[in-house]
């Protein structure tokens, strides 16, 4: 049966990304929305409007009760949860489904597998996906820790298995570091994810982030649909990503896309999810998994011509997938900025209101964002305001593209980290696509020391 009506579970830029996508449909939206974004364009431009409680994210965009709620007044059939807040919530998505509410997401089991990352590392090898070398599962003591990474080698990484961020994360470099370094990680992630368990994996020097955009139909087929370079990071943070990877050959998309898609077909996937790998000398080791639509995902609709929400609703609707692997074609390169509102060098937040705003435009650029001209930024929430996507026919064209398109976006009031990724365009790594996810957080440091 068709869905007919949305309730949309989000904020911001992703809100009105999923809105466009149903309406495209003749499929209805439900926006719901703190007292903070009641002035917000999704809830403008949806069919319906929900105030679902105060500013704090806790209180509203986290609070299940009051989202179902919504979802029952507003007769909404099914829910999308966008990305962030509680996409990767597999309780949320088991009380929607619950509720006789369709989940526009994967089935909740999966969502709990991979939202642990011992289970997911497990779950990713037994699947067939190549595996970080490291600890089989959490590490109980000390003495555990000191063998692995002696059989392992030193430098050796400690990470929280639940949470991300880089919070739980510590890289010791030699075994009299390691109980420290340990116990440091395990009071991090206790504090900051309420469980202190963590695992070991091998610190690799310099490597690329890597991700697959996959696709199931829960019903054991699945395809890719290529892969993202993440690898511009700070503090864990994607800048700025690309599709597809300046250093991967065809050959290896082709080989790395075909083991994804296979495990999604064996897991019995459903809607999208991303695999995100390191990779390093031509060697790739899984991270984890999201169970959700990514930030960075119009850059592989940019390439692909597939449209990833609308896909999400069809298979929600129990729909096959619109397309075959070998209907998908890989054309062109697309760059994405995320826009910020902080300073550019510093990052310090700067929310307030927008007195003035010109997107950028022309062929082959998009620009999702829900700003307008005396919309106030609230402080409560991620700093992204924006992003712009350029597409060309080769990746020097797109860069050119990209720069001036840049040039034209126009936000004044708050400040904005446009300045930022202008300066990373003029830097040779950039352009040769030489960068890793340590480059940007060496090129800040030596800015810094420089000024």
């Amino acid at each position: 049966m068709g869905i007919t009506r949305i309730l949309i579970a989000n904020r911001g830029e992703i809100a009105l990304r999923i809105h466009r996508a149903a309406h495209e449909m003749g499929i209805e939206t439900v926006a719901v929305h703190s007292t903070a974004d009641a002035d917000a364009m999704h809830v403008r431009l949806a069919d319906h409007a929900v105030c679902i409680g105060p500013p704090s994210a806790t209180d509203s965009y986290l609070n299940i009760a009051n989202i179902i709620s919504a979802a029952e007044i507003s007769q909404a059939d099914a829910i999308h949860p966008g990305y962030g807040f509680l996409s990767e919530n597999a309780k949320f998505a088991e009380i929607v489904e619950a509720h006789d509410i369709k989940w526009i997401g994967p089935k909740p089991e999966h969502i709990r597998t991979m939202g642990d990352k011992v289970t997911a590392k497990k779950t990713a090898g037994d699947l067939g996906l190549p595996l970080v070398p490291g600890s089989p599962g959490a590490v109980e003591s000390v003495e555990e820790a000191k063998r692995i990474a002696a059989e392992i080698g030193y430098p050796v990484l400690v990470k929280a298995a639940s949470g991300g961020g880089g919070r739980g994360m510590k890289v010791v470099p030699e075994e009299s570091q390691l109980e420290s370094l340990m116990s440091q990680a395990k009071s991090e992630a206790k504090s900051a994810f309420g469980d202190d368990t963590v695992y070991l994996e091998k610190y690799l020097g310099n490597p690329r982030h890597i991700e697959f955009q996959v696709f199931g139909d829960g019903n054991g087929n699945a395809i890719h649909l290529g892969e993202r370079d993440c690898s511009l990071q700070r503090r864990h943070q994607k800048v700025l990503e690309e599709a597809p990877s300046p250093v991967l050959t065809s050959a290896e998309r082709d080989r790395m896309g075909k083991v994804c898609a296979d495990a999604m077909a064996q897991m019995g996937y459903r809607g999208a999810g991303t695999i995100e790998f390191l990779w390093e000398n031509g060697e790739f080791f899984f991270i984890e998994m999201n169970t959700r639509l990514q930030v960075e995902h119009p850059v592989t609709e940019a390439i692909t011509g597939v449209d990833l929400v609308r896909e999400q609703i069809r298979v929600a609707e129990g729909r096959p997938l619109s397309v075959a692997q070998d209907e998908i074609a890989f054309k062109g390169h697309a760059i994405e900025c995320r826009i910020n509102a902080e300073d550019p060098f510093t990052f310090a937040p700067s929310p307030g209101k927008v007195s003035y705003y010109h997107s950028a435009g022309g062929m082959h650029v998009r620009v999702d964002s829900g700003l307008y001209a005396g919309y106030s930024i609230p402080p409560y929430y991620d700093s992204m305001i924006a992003k712009l996507i350029v597409y060309g026919r080769t990746r020097e064209g797109c860069i050119m593209r990209l720069k001036r398109a840049l040039e034209e976006m126009v936000i004044e009031g708050p400040k904005t980290n446009i300045p930022l990724h202008q300066a990373l365009l003029k830097e040779a790594d950039i352009l040769n696509g030489d960068y890793s996810i340590k480059w940007l957080e060496e090129w800040l440091a030596q800015r810094e020391s420089e000024s």
